[in-house]
């Protein structure tokens, strides 16, 4: 299924994406970190709706929002894990093209989610230097501590896409990761949750991001230097998952630091983050 969270007459609520129409689901649960609490029971009630839905609600009439439009906690990402991104990233800040040995975890805070077709703040009175990375996200399912690689993968719940959001200026300034990747409206996310069971290989996905319609990134995801099961693993070994936490695995290289001369985002632009099997994440930088 495709869930989504949106708006429509007013109220905000959730629903399955089916054809060109929506089934809400708000009968069910009263938003998306409820169905997901809800576990596989609740899933499978939601599916039994969908199946049996009469009519629908239009598609193009409805306003989308992030799938989880407030986290409980901070989004966990996965730094350089595209050897091709951890080499451009490193030869930018002047630092040894050495990959990682291990998994590089950083957090973004969960006031930066933005939704489909919002727009994103550039702040320039603060930075100047905003970057994108189109990343594949994982959606936990339920409680996750000391997991097993072989047991990782059923602990998700699904899928979307993010959009990681970068001011490498304050990167630099401040020599870490979480203020210049928290900025508000830095984490657009969505379009829309695709559950585990319709993506049964997350290591076979093409995944791309086009910059006012001109490619900037592409890659796929088995070109990860680790797994979603290593990176699960490794995070559980000694921090616990909930249902609901949110996992972004990384960028492929194509980034704006990358390049030569390097290129930031300007007002007006237009981001398509796009992952094989989930859709198309669009927005305005304003």
């Amino acid at each position: 299924m495709k869930l989504i969270t949106y708006r429509y007459a007013n109220q905000e609520t959730i629903g399955a994406v089916r054809d060109d129409g929506v089934v809400p689901l708000g009968a069910l649960a009263t938003s998306m970190l409820a169905l997901i609490d809800g576990g596989p029971e609740l899933l499978d009630q939601a599916r039994e709706v969908v199946a049996q839905a009469t009519s629908t609600i239009p598609l193009r009439e409805v306003t989308l929002l992030a799938p989880i439009p407030r986290p409980r906690k901070n989004i966990i990402c996965l730094g350089r894990n595209y050897a091709a991104h951890a080499i451009e990233s490193l030869r930018a800040i002047g630092q040894p093209e050495t990959l990682p040995t291990h998994p590089l975890f950083f957090s973004k805070a969960p006031t930066a989610v933005n939704h489909p077709d919002a727009p994103i703040p550039l702040l320039p009175e603060i930075s100047s230097q905003r970057d994108w990375e189109v990343e594949l996200a994982v959606i936990i399912g339920r409680t996750a501590r000391r997991v097993a690689k072989e047991d990782a993968l059923s602990y998700i719940f699904g899928y979307t896409i993010l959009n990681d959001i970068s001011a490498r200026d304050l990167q630099s300034l401040h020599q870490q990761f979480f203020f210049s990747k928290s900025l508000d409206g830095a984490a657009p996310m969505g379009p829309w949750i695709v559950t585990a069971d319709e993506l049964p290989d997350p290591h076979n996905l093409h995944i791309q991001l086009r910059l006012n319609g001109e490619t900037m990134q592409e890659g796929h995801t088995s070109q990860f230097i680790f797994d979603i099961p290593t990176c699960i693993a490794t995070f559980t070994s000694g921090v616990t998952l909930e249902a609901g936490d949110i996992i972004a695995t990384g960028t492929p290289s194509g980034v704006g630091m990358g390049m030569t001369p390097q290129r930031w985002l300007q007002s007006g632009e237009v981001l398509e983050a796009e992952v094989e099997g989930i859709g198309v994440l669009r927005n305005v930088v304003v």
